[in-house]
Formats: C-alpha cells, sequence, structure tokens
C-alpha cells in the first residue's frame, strides 16, 4: 500500500507527485512514452501573470517568486497591439492584463515589422517573461525520485478499483494499492473519474493550434516581446531564433493526440500577416495541443464529494505552467491538511464540489 498514486505525468503529475513525496510514498504514472507528452510538452511557455480567469491570476501571482527564485523565468515582455475596429477589445484587455498604453512608434521600436496601417493601438507588460517549462518538469520529476517516488511511462490506467484502505489500481503489468489517487490526467481526467466512480465534472478539451515559421529575413526576433492581438485573435512569440504563431484556437474536441488543422491555421496566420510587413512564405512545422476547461472556466482541484481519496487536480486550461508553483503546493496541502495560505473564496471556487 502507497499513500499517493499519481494519474497523468505532466507538469500537473510531477508537481503533485514531487511535493506529495515529501510526505509518503508516491508513484506516478504516465500513459505515454514520455513526460509532458500532451498540453504539457506543447505550451507557449510564457508567464503572464496577470492573463486569466480571476482564481488563474491570484495562482499565478503566487507563482511568481518560486518561478523567478528558481530561475525559470527570463525576459520577454508582452505587447498587446489592435486596430481601429478593434478598440473596445483593446481596452478590456489592456485593462485586464494590466498593460500600460504605448505609442504605435514605441510599438514599432519593439517590432519593427508591425504594420504601421494596422497599428491603432498598442500596449506594453514589460514584466511578462519566458518561462523554463522542460528544467521545470525535469526538476520535479528528479525531486520526487529524489524522495523515494515512482515514475512508470507507458503505463496507462485500465481499471480502479475501491479497496477497504483506499484503491486498487491496474496499469498495464502493474497492480497498485493507494490511500489516495491524485487525478492529474488532463484532457482524461474524467475519464480516469468515471473509472474510480466518480462523477465527472464536465471538463472540455479545446485545441491550440502552433506555428513556427522562419524569422523575417533580415530581422533577428529574440529580442521581441510575446504580442498578441486584442479578443487573442493571434499571438505570436520569439524562440530559438524563429517565430512561433497561433491562431489561438479554441475548438472543443474528444481527448486524443491533437494535432493542427491546417484551415485554421490559415486563417490565423492570415490574420497575423495582417498585422506585419511581410508574408509568410512557409511553415518550417506545427503541431497542436489540448487544453481542458470545467464548465465554469476554473480548474477543479480537490476532495470528489462522493470519496475524499479521490483527489482532482485538472482543468488548468492553458495555465498550467503559470500556476505551477502555486497549484502543486496548494493540492499537496489540500491533501495533508496543511494551512494552504489562500482566501476559502479561492478554494471554493476551485473544489470539484461546485458542480
Amino acid at each position: 500500500m502507497i499513500d499517493f498514486l499519481v494519474v497523468g505525468g505532466g507538469v500537473a503529475g510531477l508537481g503533485a507527485g514531487a511535493h506529495l513525496a515529501k510526505h509518503g510514498s508516491v508513484v506516478l504514472l504516465e500513459q505515454e512514452d514520455t513526460l509532458g507528452y500532451h498540453t504539457s510538452g506543447r505550451s507557449a511557455a510564457m508567464f503572464e501573470e496577470n492573463y486569466g480567469p480571476a482564481p488563474i491570476v491570484e495562482l499565478s501571482r503566487a507563482s511568481a517568486t518560486p518561478l523567478q527564485t528558481g530561475g525559470y523565468l527570463s525576459p520577454r515582455g508582452f505587447l498587446l497591439i489592435a486596430p481601429a475596429a478593434d478598440n473596445a477589445l483593446f481596452e478590456r484587455d489592456c485593462i485586464n492584463l494590466q498593460c500600460a498604453e504605448i505609442s504605435a512608434n514605441e510599438a514599432r521600436d519593439l517590432v519593427p515589422v508591425l504594420n504601421p496601417t494596422y497599428l491603432h493601438r498598442a500596449a506594453y507588460h514589460p514584466e511578462a517573461a519566458d518561462l523554463d517549462t522542460d528544467r521545470l518538469m525535469q526538476d520535479w520529476a528528479r525531486d520526487l525520485r529524489n524522495h523515494g517516488g515512482e515514475i512508470h511511462c507507458r503505463c496507462g490506467v485500465e481499471s480502479i478499483e475501491r479497496h477497504s484502505q483506499g484503491w486498487r489500481v491496474t496499469a498495464g503489468t502493474l497492480e497498485i494499492y493507494a490511500r489516495y489517487i491524485i487525478n492529474a490526467a488532463g484532457a482524461w481526467a474524467d475519464e480516469i473519474a468515471e473509472r474510480a466512480g466518480c462523477r465527472p465534472v464536465g471538463l472540455v478539451a479545446k485545441r491550440r493550434s502552433m506555428a513556427q515559421l522562419p524569422a523575417p529575413q533580415g530581422h533577428d526576433p529574440m529580442t521581441w516581446p510575446m504580442i498578441m492581438a486584442a479578443g487573442e485573435a493571434w499571438y505570436t512569440k520569439p524562440q530559438s531564433g524563429k517565430l512561433l504563431v497561433s491562431p489561438a484556437d479554441a475548438d472543443p474536441t474528444k481527448p486524443h493526440d491533437a494535432w493542427a488543422d491546417d484551415m485554421i491555421l490559415a486563417e490565423g496566420l492570415a490574420r497575423f500577416e495582417e498585422a506585419v510587413e511581410f508574408t509568410v512564405t512557409r511553415l518550417e512545422t506545427s503541431w497542436a495541443g489540448l487544453r481542458s476547461f470545467a464548465p465554469d472556466g476554473n480548474p477543479v482541484f480537490g476532495a470528489d464529494p462522493s470519496d475524499p481519496h479521490f483527489i482532482w487536480y485538472a482543468g488548468q486550461g492553458g495555465y498550467g505552467f503559470q500556476t505551477a508553483p502555486a497549484s502543486a503546493k496548494l493540492i499537496s496541502d489540500i491533501i495533508t491538511g496543511e494551512e494552504t495560505g489562500f482566501d476559502p473564496k479561492l478554494l471554493a471556487a476551485l473544489s470539484p464540489a461546485r458542480f
């Protein structure tokens, strides 16, 4: 009998496992060949603490110090832009993201390829940062193992049964008895809950596509900020001398190994091209990931109402990495009975009991 069985090897599962390994025995199961295969391995890798609904912003702000002191952040900046037609969207986003408005000329100083005939308004948040997602996951995997925990890839959960002292789980050749199950299965979290006899919360997986473009000729984009069009019509971010561009799609889909839709990418890239002074001539590569949302858009953290030993840790949407340190400590504190330090209103907004 182990103390904690974590289902899911993305950033959520690794964070929960690393924290819980300090309190008891941990086994983590991942159905894919590698950790972080689905959503966590396809992140835009950006930390913008004002991005997202109120509970996400609170968790992001609580994660800023551990991410900074851990060396996971590096300067990037965030630029919001809009054409005249999107003035109302710009003003809403500027308030929500707490960006300071700057002139069009200042925006073009930051990103010289911006099209002046498109650029009507701009706002900038210099504190936004790149986030080293790979190192964060590697560090948590190492912490989990260093505290005696086990990680098993290619071990998808096949069955879950209630046991007198907790749970009996079969996964491949493994048969595991555990006091707690931590459901960090991302887009598959409702399926795991149903196998455990718990009611699903109604998570919806939404596809987010990304394309990698070569840098525009004569420019090095590595000093440019991340750019988002008002209303999140698209966004782009420099990475390794290239440009990552997303149409910011959020199409509901079933949990699967997602891929980019060519038409969605083409439409998003057309919107992007309107804002810049160069033409997209080729894609170097493209991909998609799944972001999972509960019906109210907030994460689902805490014990299932039907069984206090089945713990939800899912529904982070596209905010999993930027909230990861605070979220991982929070779920560990909830399970172990430690003081979380968060307002009870936040805990209620995240609790599975709200459904």
